[in-house]
């Protein structure tokens, strides 16, 4: 390998394409802003350059004489992982920018290119060094295999702008995750913006999520910025991205592609730079089969996975994640926090968490405001056993008859209603995700029980 050249303090970036007018517009337009520019017409000299000299960020054509953009990503991944890498892509060629992305593309830029568009980039792009190292990721406690890979995984997605689509049951920290990774990540200084989709009315998510112009309906009395617009430059997170109606995923398909939004009431689109982070505790493939969940959206969302395990899978971890929030929630009482005993700590390994973190918490901040100072034994943390736990088919003592049949289901379903409320303190989306269901499914079971 050739001697690397010795770097210049300002960014240099490698300019790929095979079209000498395109290298020379894109030559001039980064010198204006202040950057030097290295050229390659190839894969070949691409890589190259790549290996003698200090290149900054890569900016590749998909289409090469000697190849595509897939093999300059696979290199820098391999050799230069430090270099963002874009790939530019032809006007509604997604299936290229997905292929990119999967690959370790940092983000991708559609053709003709835009001088707004480019801008974007480059600047989230040179922020890369920023990106906060994976040892200072401690906002998830733990020593076990599972929660080491999820933090390494983590780590690298800030690295990227590629969708991520968060997996995991309820209460096992998917937004905790979608915040690490829009903290450590280019956009730290941007909004991060979460949604619960499952919460809006339907006939409201169009205005919510992309805003509306004074006089649009009745009611806009001025305007108003939607979702998108909030988390410009930043992070939108999706929660419960499955809830979605399918109309409102069509459109949301087209601003992901278009990265544009058009506002109701609105003539022109605007443009909107924003990460998509979306996550459900449902099987969105499965939903997809179902014809419930579009397949072409379902792939745009899905460029990276992240898989979030359940506390079940981390038993050694729950010592040490059990004392952290402890001591987090004594705290935020103003309180020292009493001392787990080992009995404690033994039953809160044995018990089986349905809600995972977000019920070990309920468990812990219950124990703390019912304690006198005295050291928390297991009977201090009233842990129903995991069969009963989980057994939610057991009917309440009276009316133990199983006909009619509804009226023995309406039992079923009220009491496990009634004790999700309970451990949540009646927070109904928190609820909803403990019983496995949409905040939009509890307010329709609520009104049908007669529980408002």
């Amino acid at each position: 390998m050739a001697k690397r050249e010795t770097r210049t303090t300002t960014p240099v970036v490698l300019v790929v394409d095979d079209e000498a007018d395109i290298l020379e517009l894109l030559e001039m337009t980064l010198l204006r802003m202040g950057l030097d520019v290295v050229k390659a017409s190839s894969v070949g000299v691409a890589i190259e350059k790549l290996s003698t000299q200090d290149i900054d960020l890569c900016l590749t054509d998909m289409r090469l004489p000697d190849g595509d953009g897939l093999a300059i990503i696979r290199y820098i991944q391999a050799e230069r992982p430090r270099i963002p890498v874009a790939v530019m892509t032809a006007h509604g060629n997604m299936d290229n920018a997905v292929m990119a992305l999967k690959a370790g593309a940092f983000d991708y830029l559609s053709k003709p290119v835009t001088l707004e568009q480019l801008r974007v980039l480059i600047k989230s792009a040179l922020r890369l060094d920023d990106v906060v190292t994976v040892s200072q990721v401690q906002a998830l406690a733990g020593q076990s295999a599972a929660m080491e890979q999820t933090r390494n995984m983590i780590a690298r997605l800030a690295r990227t702008q590629a969708p991520v689509y968060i997996t995991g049951e309820s209460g096992s920290g998917k937004e905790l995750a979608a915040r690490l990774i829009h903290g450590q990540s280019a956009r730290a200084s941007g909004p991060f913006v979460p949604v619960n989709c499952g919460a809006i009315p339907e006939n409201l998510m169009e205005s919510e999520f992309f805003g509306y112009r004074k006089g649009a309906f009745t009611g806009a009395d001025s305007d108003r910025d939607g979702f998108f617009q909030a988390a410009n430059g930043g992070t939108l997170f999706l929660d419960e991205v499955a809830d979605l109606p399918l109309l409102m995923q069509v459109k949301l398909l087209r601003v992901i592609q278009e990265k544009r939004v058009r506002k109701l009431g609105a003539t022109q689109e605007e443009a909107v730079d924003v990460r998509i982070i979306s996550a459900t505790h449902q099987n969105l493939a499965r939903r997809v089969e179902a014809g419930q969940f579009r397949q072409d959206l379902f792939f745009r969302l899905n460029v990276i996975t992240l898989r979030m395990p359940s506390l079940r899978e981390m038993q050694e971890d729950i010592p040490l994640i059990a004392g952290t929030i402890f001591q987090r929630l004594a705290q935020e009482s103003r309180r020292s926090a009493p001392i787990l005993t080992r009995s404690a700590i033994d039953a809160l390994q044995r018990y089986g968490y349905p809600g995972n973190v977000r019920e070990l918490e309920n468990i812990l901040e219950r124990v703390l405001a019912l304690n006198d100072g005295q050291a928390i034994k297991a009977e201090d943390l009233q842990l129903a056993p995991v069969a009963e736990e989980m057994d939610v088919l057991t009917p309440p003592a009276e009316g133990n008859t199983k006909w009619p049949l509804q009226e023995y289901l309406d039992r079923i379903e009220r009491a496990a209603i009634e004790e999700a409320l309970e451990k949540t303190r009646y927070n109904k989306t928190a609820a909803a995700k403990m019983l496995g269901i949409t905040f939009r499914a509890l307010r329709y079971r609520l009104e049908r029980l007669d529980m408002e």
